[in-house]
């Protein structure tokens, strides 16, 4: 990656570099270590874990999503100075949006079931399963850039009993969160965080493990999501859920506390690093604009 970097760089001539994935931070880590580059370098962890891979002492800012990542940072020799606890940006529409039980749900249960931009996880053996409960009333399934998924269950809903809206790629997540009662989802950190700024209660299912595992934990432990980590057990659990709607509800409010303002705290940050002395207005400004 090194020499696509340099590329990239001489094109480019940026102020600062600002990373959510390890390998490029890694090739400028060490670009900076031969003394090659000499900008500041920002490292956005968007999981709720720490990759040994993102750690180098060249990264000037380490932006996390949670106080336990800052401390497993210092515990591999990060400095606490260089390390803001920011939460994971999302779009702004998803802080625009609010979840809340009400009579459109109680009439309609809608179970909204996706798997990140990719389709990922098990959303076709989520859907079947699922469709067994009297407890939901429609589903809604979102197959994201995965068209093989989406022409599939489009052959086989005409075989289920419940209404199915079937989407592919969309940007209306943030109201399909809303219309839903429960979102089933494997547990991917932008996915959690964006369910949990509009609050909308989750289960999580079919992880990749590693960091996915991480996220389920994390969510989990906050009150905001349940895990369930076997096939027999997603029937039981949605069910549960939608039959017990005083859960959901302090399910919702739990998510809460799974959310920062991330977009804005990081932008203050990488401000600070290219004007220390005017940093707290110059974020605002930038931020507003």
């Amino acid at each position: 990656l090194k020499r696509r970097m340099l590329r990239v760089l001489a094109e480019k001539k940026p102020d600062v570099l600002v990373f959510t994935h390890p390998f490029p931070a890694g090739a400028a880590a060490l670009l900076k270590r031969q003394h090659r580059l000499d900008i500041p370098l920002v490292g956005v962890i968007t999981d709720f874990a720490i990759h040994q891979l993102w750690v180098y002492p060249q990264i000037d800012v380490y932006c996390v999503a949670a106080s336990q990542l800052k401390d497993l940072l210092v515990e591999q020799g990060i400095d606490a100075g260089k390390i803001v606890v920011s939460g994971i940006p999302v779009r702004k529409a998803f802080e625009q949006e609010r979840w809340h039980w009400d009579a459109a749900h109680k009439a309609d249960k809608n179970v909204l079931i996706m798997g990140g931009g990719l389709g990922m996880g098990s959303i076709k053996q989520s859907l079947t399963l699922l469709d067994r409960l009297d407890a939901v009333d429609s589903f809604t399934v979102v197959t994201g850039y995965n068209a093989d998924l989406y022409d599939e269950l489009s052959k086989m809903r005409s075989e289920l009993h419940h209404d199915v809206s079937i989407l592919g790629y969309t940007n209306r997540i943030p109201q399909l969160m809303c219309q839903a009662s429960l979102l089933v989802t494997k547990p991917g950190a932008l996915t959690c965080t964006e369910a949990a700024a509009v609050q909308v209660p989750m289960v999580l299912y079919s992880p990749i493990p590693g960091q996915e595992e991480a996220n389920a934990t994390y969510m989990q432990a906050k009150g905001c999501a349940r895990w369930v980590k076997k096939q027999e057990d997603l029937v039981s659990v949605v069910a549960d859920l939608l039959t017990h709607p005083d859960k959901l509800a302090a399910m919702s409010e739990a998510s809460l506390d799974c959310h920062r303002d991330g977009a804005r705290i990081i932008g203050k940050e990488i401000v600070r690093l290219l004007r220390p002395q005017t940093a707290g207005a110059a974020a605002d400004l930038i931020y507003e604009h």
